[in-house]
């Protein structure tokens, strides 16, 4: 099968190749039923000759829908609608496997308008919602790919079906592949890029704007009869976020002392709790709050790729060592410590979404949950030295010790920056606390993931540069995010600035701003002026000196070192694995733009 998409690929001869993304030009509706049918035929014809081990991209998809495309000898506007169809039918069994339960429909914006007009549409989407909800289904509008990718990590979803505009439909393709979820689509049968040549195109259904009962279809797509192979990395996300499930939290990590919950206190707060066993019951609520985890994910991956090259992989997420997961919870363990410390040290509000753990309990009780959690770090590791062996566990605890020396020199040369009265700043100098306080974090995950695998020796040091390269992209990006605030972290935009922090950005505009603008960055800082206002100037000075595209370019320039180091790498599926981490990490969907971070 390997040999199939090969085959096609190596069968296309439009010269003009594969695009980053699908440009307007290339975006058109088929305007009959008929073509549409005929295309889809086709597109099913096309997925049935796809090796689905490897997953699929969009370079692929692209190229098969301009296959798809000749052979029909239709025009190249249509590349965009036939990849989502394309992509449609590649997830069509997998979609079919899942339980109606743990699916979800997507309907565009409109949809949510009250049915009693006129509008045939609004009916149709009313029909479809209430059909959907009796079969059980989650039913959700979205509007940008943020909302998507958030449903998308949320866990109980594990199917997607979608009705949009082939614009959005075309930028989804992008977090479905990512994240490797079964999706079936839609596309409306008009779009923001038409042309008025093209409102036939959303004529042809008098009931709605887009084949309605396609939709039907794919609403009511029954089981297969095989279970469809998993996404590479699907599993292995899933159960690094379930390390942290009430139960299984438990189950590798046993409570020590017998008391209630916060949970069970009903809000008393910690002044409620048992005062022996409060400070354990703190941090396995805190553990158990949320985040991505990524960081244990590296580490379950890590291990996974070498063990499988190895002939003694995992199998399936199922068979992971308990050792292995313990390392894993380890690294979060870590981690959220970390969490709770800097938000003390940069005076942060929120976490989660939710009041920062010093606000919820106190500063003391904050600092000491922190330091508990470090000791649970390096503890969860110590207790597997039978599982892994003693030399193996030294040289995990080895990785530990001296990625959080590294990180607390980065935190400490921030938080000096921040208190000293000179607020100058070069762009060197913050890629340089960078390197010390994010890159740490992704290199002990990775390492010890590896390391509960085999010997570090061949690649420990390229593996060492990738870490930096993707920790400084990731952290600029973050940057990035501040000036949209975020629901997890941060509810109001420029808190970086507000606190004085040394960022990119903040250098970027020292360095790009002429003498009298750059003074008068440097008196913002200290100013007495209104929030609000402060902010929106720093914002406008940040525009002057082109700070938000510098980044981005700073990020491009990262990301391109850290692939380059990945592609260097062996065994396969570990470069596979690195290659993977660049997207998932460096998701920029989840932070603003450059200029939409301009515009906010």
């Amino acid at each position: 099968m390997a040999g199939s998409q090969t085959e096609i690929m190596d069968r296309d001869e439009t010269p003009t190749g594969v695009v980053s993304r699908v440009s307007p030009s290339l975006k058109e509706i088929p305007a009959s039923r008929e073509m549409r049918d005929t295309m889809r035929r086709e597109c099913r014809s096309a997925t049935a000759k796809f090796d689905r081990a490897p997953g699929l991209s969009k370079e692929i998809l692209e190229k098969v829908a301009r296959q798809v495309l000749a052979k029909l000898d239709l025009p190249e506007g249509y590349v965009g609608w036939t990849m989502v169809v394309l992509s449609s039918e590649f997830w069509r069994d997998q979609v079919a496997a899942v339980p109606h339960s743990r699916r979800l429909l997507l309907l565009p914006p409109e949809s949510a308008q009250s049915p009693e007009s006129n509008e045939p549409s609004l009916a149709v989407f009313a029909n479809l919602r209430e059909q959907a909800t009796q079969l059980g289904l989650t039913v959700e509008t979205t509007e940008s790919s943020t909302a998507i990718m958030q449903l998308l990590l949320g866990g109980s979803i594990d199917a997607i079906v979608g009705v949009a505009s082939l614009d959005v439909l075309e930028k989804a393709i992008d977090k479905i592949l990512l994240v490797g979820i079964p999706a079936l689509a839609v596309p409306l049968l008009s779009n923001d890029n038409q042309t008025s040549s093209d409102s036939q195109a959303s004529q042809v259904n008098t009931a709605a704007r887009f084949d309605a009962d396609w939709v039907q279809d794919m609403l009511h797509v029954g089981p297969a009869n095989e279970s469809p192979a998993a996404h590479p990395y699907r599993a292995l996300l899933q159960t690094a976020r379930s390390l942290f499930e009430p139960d299984e939290l438990v189950r590798l990590l046993p409570r020590q002392r017998v008391g209630p919950s916060l949970a069970e206190v009903n809000g008393a707060g910690a002044a409620a709790l048992d005062p022996l066993s409060a400070t354990e019951t703190i941090a396995h609520d805190f553990l158990a709050l949320g985040g991505k985890y990524a960081r244990p994910f590296i580490t379950l991956a890590a291990y996974d790729a070498v063990a499988r090259e190895q002939a003694t992989g995992t199998g399936d997420n199922g068979s992971l060592p308990d050792a292995v997961r313990r390392v894993a919870l380890s690294i979060e363990t870590f981690h959220k410590a970390s969490l709770v410390h800097d938000d003390i040290e940069d005076a942060d509000d929120f976490r989660y979404g939710r009041p920062s753990l010093h606000r919820a309990h106190g500063l003391p009780t904050a600092i000491n949950v922190g330091d508990y959690m470090i000791g649970l770090g390096y503890s969860l590791v110590c207790r597997e030295a039978t599982a892994l062996g003693a030399e193996v566990v030294r040289d995990i605890l080895d990785i530990l010790a001296a990625a959080h020396i590294r990180l607390s020199e980065g935190q400490g040369a921030e938080l000096l920056w921040r208190d000293a009265r000179n607020k100058q700043l070069t762009p060197q100098d913050a890629l340089e606390i960078y390197a010390l306080k994010t890159s740490p974090a992704f290199e002990a995950a990775l390492l010890s993931g590896l390391r509960c695998a085999g010997s570090l020796e061949d690649f420990e040091e390229p593996l060492k540069r990738f870490c930096q390269h993707l920790g400084i992209a990731f952290q600029i990006l973050n940057d990035l995010k501040d000036w949209r605030g975020d629901e997890d972290n941060k509810l109001a935009v420029g808190l970086d600035t507000l606190g004085g922090r040394p960022t990119v950005l903040w250098a970027l505009a020292l360095e790009g701003l002429n003498s009298p603008l750059r003074e008068e960055l440097l008196r913002l800082v200290d100013s007495e002026a209104d929030s609000s206002q402060k902010i929106q100037r720093v914002r406008e000075l940040y525009q002057a000196a082109g700070v938000f595209d510098k980044a981005a370019g700073l990020v491009r320039e990262h990301q391109a070192q850290a692939e380059a180091i990945a592609e260097e790498i062996a065994p396969e599926r570990l470069q596979r694995l690195l290659h993977y981490l660049v997207e998932i990490v460096l998701d920029r969907a989840s932070a603003m733009p450059s200029a939409q971070v301009a515009r906010v």
